[in-house]
């Protein structure tokens, strides 16, 4: 009778060690979740400090591509004339500072450690950009030989990504 009571107690114990384990996890992901959601409420209103178009009514797309990637911003509506100005013009400032290594917008917006931001900083000569007009909006074209820099401008594409939430998207 005892050993089967130790069966038993055993048993009881595993399950209750399960269950403690599996309300941590389901907590530690809520909490992320939640710190997550609080991240990217503060960088949509760091946001409007820097980008002059309404986030709510434009997406941003970063696609990596083997050289570089591309990222796009477009109007929701692409009849909202002034959103595709606003588009065209800030991107087309943001190309020139990135250019020159100024990325103090972004640094701005998602914070100083952000990641890629330093290693895009300091290699930007090699680093080609390019600003386009795209239907909607506009685009950044970005391409490097630098296996480093590939990797940072990847990192720093999915940062924006997760940073922006429901306002932007991998293409």
């Amino acid at each position: 009778m005892i050993l089967k009571d130790r069966r038993v107690q055993a048993l009881v114990a595993a399950l209750t060690l399960v269950v403690v384990a599996a309300t941590a996890y389901v907590l530690i992901g809520r909490g992320e979740q939640q710190a997550l959601a609080a991240r990217q409420a503060d960088i949509a209103a760091r946001s409007r400090q820097v980008m002059p178009f309404d986030l709510e009514r434009t997406t941003h797309r970063f696609t990596k591509s083997a050289t570089g990637g591309l990222q796009t911003v477009t109007s929701d509506d692409p009849s909202d004339a002034e959103q595709v100005r606003l588009i065209r013009e800030h991107l087309t400032e943001e190309a020139a500072g990135f250019g020159k290594g100024d990325y103090g917008d972004p640094a701005s917006i998602h914070g100083g450690e952000m990641p890629g931001l330093r290693e895009l900083e300091a290699g930007h000569t090699r680093i080609e950009i390019r600003y386009a007009q795209a239907p909607a909006g506009a685009q950044i074209a970005y391409s490097t030989s630098d296996p480093a820099l590939l990797k940072a401008l990847h990192a720093w594409f999915d940062a924006q990504v997760t940073d922006h939430g429901q306002h932007a998207e991998h293409g």
